[in-house]
């Protein structure tokens, strides 16, 4: 049966947790059967909680969303580690550019270090992640520094917080490849704004994060007469 094949497939590791499989068109072809067929292999599969789908994502792997807390500043490397995950940073793009229009507000017209990295968890890609710092703190940085640990490990002054929005988005053909999903899957997008005890922006960063791997969590605390609705909500223009 080609469900038994698929799982046997899987079992052996030719899939992973969290991978796409060939979409339904190349395991037809593969099989030699129609995809109403594969279709119903799938869903099997599926119903017995090996597999998983997303709309416009496909087939993949069932595997248990890392879920990440909003309610403390930290770094992804921690939170993984915390969910027993083995964390590892691969550098992109390492080098100084003009300050792109998004980072202005915070660090100026200037010069900015941009370092552009894909983290990931267990050797799966988890996510992309750039992050923008000021010259001034960015000329004492190293590749192999911002590799081995975070900025928050580098940068010369204690962190006082952050903001973090998060909204959803699909993904372009660069954070496809790096994160090796469809182009156009859906994607977490989180831009974070750290700041200095004087509430002085340090850092910016932009968070890419595959929809189907990440969930966001964070405690809200009941007030009596107060609405239960998500706090934070902001319409995207």
């Amino acid at each position: 049966m080609i469900a038994d094949d698929l799982q046997a497939r899987v079992t052996a590791g030719e899939f992973r947790a969290g991978r796409l499989l060939p979409s339904e068109a190349e395991l037809s072809r593969a099989y030699s059967v129609s995809r109403v067929t594969i279709r119903k292999a799938l869903e099997q599969l599926r119903a017995d909680g090996l597999l998983d789908a997303r709309q416009g994502f496909g087939w993949f792997v069932a595997v248990d969303p890392l879920r990440q807390t909003l309610g403390r500043l930290g770094t992804i490397e921690a939170q993984l580690e915390a969910l027993g995950s083995h964390p590892e940073r691969r550098i992109l793009d390492f080098g100084f550019v003009a300050a792109p229009r998004r980072v202005r507000p915070y660090l100026g017209d200037g010069d900015v270090l941009r370092v552009r990295r894909v983290n990931l968890a267990n050797g799966e890609p988890f996510a992309r992640v750039t992050v923008w710092a000021p010259e001034k703190f960015g000329r004492g940085l190293s590749r192999d520094a911002v590799e081995a640990h975070s900025f928050y490990e580098l940068l010369p002054v204690k962190v006082g917080g952050a903001t973090q929005t998060i909204g959803a988005a699909a993904a372009g053909a660069s954070d496809a490849a790096v994160l090796e999903v469809p182009v156009g899957s859906p994607i977490l997008r989180c831009e974070r704004v750290t700041f200095d005890r004087e509430r002085r922006p340090l850092l910016v960063a932009e968070h890419v994060f595959p929809a189907h791997r990440s969930e966001f969590v964070v405690e809200l605390p009941s007030g009596e007469g107060e609405s239960i609705a998500p706090s934070g909500l902001r319409l995207v223009d």
